[in-house]
Parts: structure tokens; sequence; C-alpha cells
């Protein structure tokens, strides 16, 4: 009962730092040096060196190198002319399908994911061809948003993806592994939302008119999609050819990328100066919140409050569903106020003792976080795909959030599959190490 009272002091400590508008990271590193004064009784001088080694050692991780990479590279497709050819790509492959281009928005976003690994970053650059296009062609605007935002969240969970990354430091999994059992549920995610724009386009033709041939064929089509699906060639391949590891293979996808540019003649001093800058406020951002997660995370392990809590939710027996849906009400209560990384960095320390403590692969686990998170990204008042499509498209926040809401529940369900099939996680992970 000792810990359980220790636990909701931290929490509730952690909380209210964060309710006085306190930075994230700020607030995690107040927490962890409060704990361990107030909870654990530390000298404040030993407190400032036990903190500072740990500093050193988080920032010092050569996986974190990864993460500003990935971001460079999606900030400079973004400011490409790639998305405008990826739209163009997809439209004849999706024209005659129930639906028509509304698909874009879901196929785009997965091509997209698969080179960027940010999910603002795959809505913001779909959003900004495929929504003034589907407006201009009479598509449902519900319908439209509201595809847009759910499949635009599939930026966290296809490699390459921040917050796996995130995930796999903190939790010490491989990266490479998490990258591929993230692939099958990202496509099962992709399959369920293609699958309720068409019934809903069978059930109401109207929601999507029939394009007009722009006489674009298979072939024009495959060249403007070559670049996207050159980049996954290059950064997946090189990671499971075993060729580079996944920090190496974003050095990799980021060269690529600004030689394709360059051959393209796209690459300006201007175009590079905007993505770096950009990229550098991101990866500034992430890896602020990593150094400092590791400091609350050593914290709650001075405090033995992991190993209690998992102890503690041993003895009460739960059944292991139980635990996860209480897990997973936690992390969507949780997506409602913060974004995705905080909430990784903030929760991992606590939850992943427990989930392993009951039985869990937290391979697995990884995979059902991102999902988690990815809902957060379309739940109001925090979801920041709700925020990128409000400024795309003028609407207002409660229109966006009510177009995503089916999105959301087919997430649920996707959370659901996974849960009773655990194997569609782990079953390539399994068959690419062995």
């Amino acid at each position: 009962m000792e810990m359980l009272l220790v636990g909701a002091g931290v929490i509730g400590l952690l909380f209210g730092i964060l309710a006085l508008g306190s930075w994230v990271f700020a607030g995690l590193v107040i927490v962890a040096m409060l704990s361990l004064w107030g909870f654990g009784d530390f000298d404040p001088s030993r407190i400032g060196l036990i903190l500072s080694k740990i500093l050193f050692r988080a920032a010092n991780s050569w996986e974190l190198s990864a993460i500003p990479l990935f971001i460079l590279m999606g900030e400079l497709i973004f400011r490409s002319d790639i998305s405008e050819r990826l739209f163009r790509g997809l439209t004849p492959l999706t024209r005659y399908l129930p639906g028509g281009i509304l698909h874009t928005n879901v196929l785009g976003c997965t091509l997209f994911a698969a080179v960027s690994g940010s999910s603002a970053a795959t809505t913001a650059t779909i959003g900004k061809i495929t929504t003034r296009e589907l407006a201009e062609r009479r598509y449902d605007r519900s319908l439209s948003i509201g595809s847009l935002a759910g499949a635009g969240s599939l930026g966290l969970l296809i490699p390459p993806s921040i917050v796996m990354i995130v995930y796999g430091v903190q939790a010490e999994v491989s990266i490479s592994q998490l990258f591929m059992a993230g692939v099958l549920p990202g496509l099962l995610i992709a399959a369920l939302y293609i699958g309720y724009v068409a019934v809903r386009s069978l059930i109401d033709p109207d929601l999507a008119p029939r394009a007009e041939d722009a006489g674009q064929g298979a072939w024009r089509a495959l060249q403007d999609l070559a670049p996207v699906l050159g980049l996954i060639v290059i950064v997946i391949g090189a990671i499971y050819s075993g060729i580079a590891t996944p920090s190496e293979a974003a050095a990799v996808g980021c060269a690529a990328t600004l030689g394709l540019l360059l051959w393209e003649r796209q690459l300006t001093l201007g175009l590079f100066l905007e993505a770096l800058r950009g990229a550098l406020v991101s990866a500034v951002m992430v890896c602020s919140l990593l150094v400092a997660a590791a400091l609350l995370s050593t914290a709650m392990g001075y405090l033995h409050l992991p190993s209690e809590l998992a102890g503690w939710i041993a003895e009460q027996a739960f059944s292991p569903l139980a635990l996860l849906l209480a897990l997973a009400l936690f992390y969507v209560l949780l997506g409602l106020f913060l974004d995705g990384i905080s909430i990784t960095v903030m929760s991992l320390p606590i939850t992943l003792p427990i989930i392993i403590q009951a039985g869990y692969d937290p391979l697995w686990f990884g995979v059902f976080l991102v999902i988690m998170v990815e809902l957060g990204q379309i739940t109001p008042p925090v979801g920041f795909n709700l925020f990128v499509l409000q400024g795309l498209t003028g609407e207002s926040i409660g229109r966006v959030a009510l177009a995503a809401a089916p999105f959301f529940m087919l997430m649920c369900i996707a959370a659901l599959i996974i849960s009773l099939w655990p194997m569609i996680v782990l079953w390539l992970p399994a068959v690419l190490s062995g």
C-alpha cells in the first residue's frame, strides 16, 4: 500500500507540474529530483551527482542519432514536389475503386509514413495536396477529413517511426525488430480504412463522385511513385539486408533524399536551410524528452516503484486482457492531453515492468503502445493531427474530431485484433530474424 501511495504521489506531482504550464521535459526532471528527495530521502548533493551521470549516459545513446536524420528526411520531402507526384501517381490506381481518389488519403499516408516517421509530417504533407484536390472534385468533406486524420497517424506505426525509436531506446528492444513488427499492423489499419471508405461510398455514391479520366496511364503513375518507392526500398532495404543499422539507414535515407533532390534540380540553399531548421526544432524536442525520461525512469528504479507496482498487479490476479484494457483506457486518457512522445517517455518506466510481469512480449507491447499513441493523435483537445487538419481545412476542431471519430473506432478494432492474435505483430520479426 505504501508503494501505491508513492506511485500516486509521483503521478499527481507530475500532472500538477504540467498543469502549471511547465515544459514536459522540465516537468520530468523536476519530478525525478523531487521524488528522490521527498520519497527516497536522498541527500540533495547526491541527487545532483546521480542525475548528471544519467544525463550524460542518456544523451550519448547512439540510437538517438536516427531521430534527427529521419526528421530531416521528412522535412526535405515535405518541401519538395515529391508529395504532389505521390498524389498524381496514386490517382489512376484508385480512380475506379468504390470511393475513388478518397483512397489517395490512405495510400498516400501509408507510403509517405514509410519515409517520414512523423504523424504530423505525414498528415501535413499529404493533406496539403489531397484536401484541395478532393474539395475541387466535390468529394464528401467529412469523409475526406476523417480518412486523412486517421491515415496520417500511420506515420507513427509504419517504419521508420520516431515513436518506435523512442520506445526501443527506453525499453531496450531492438529497433530493427520494432520496425518490422509495425508493418503488418500498419497495413491492417490501412486496409480497415480502405474498406470503410469503400463501404460508405457503395452505400451512398454521392460521397465520392465518379472522377473523369485524366488519361494518365499506369507507366506514368509508376514514374510519379518512383521517388517515394525508391526511398522506401533504400531505407528499409539497408536495415534488413544487414548493410546498416537503423541509425546508419537514417543517414543513408537523408543522403538518398538529398541526391534525389539534387538530381531533379530542386535542392536549393533556402530549401535545405528551412528543412534543417524544422528538423532541428523537432529533434531537440524529442531528444530532450528522451533524456528527461531517462532521469525519471532511473529515479523510479531507485524508489523500486516499477517492481513494487508490478508485484502488486501480479498479486491482484488480473487477467492479461483485463490488464490490457485498463492500460488502453489509461493511454487514451493521456492522449487527451499529451503528445505521443511525452506519453511514451512518461509512462513506460511504470507500465513496461507491469506488462512484462503479466507475460506480454515487450516487442508486441511496443506496437500496441504506438497504436494507443495514434489514438491520441485524433482525439481532442490535444490531438496534433486534428490541429494540422484544422489549419489545412479551416474547419473547427470539433468538426474535424467528429469526422475522425469512425477512424478512431477502426483503430480500436485493430488494437483488439492484435490483442487476440498477437502473431500479427510478432510473425514478421520472427521470420526475418530466424
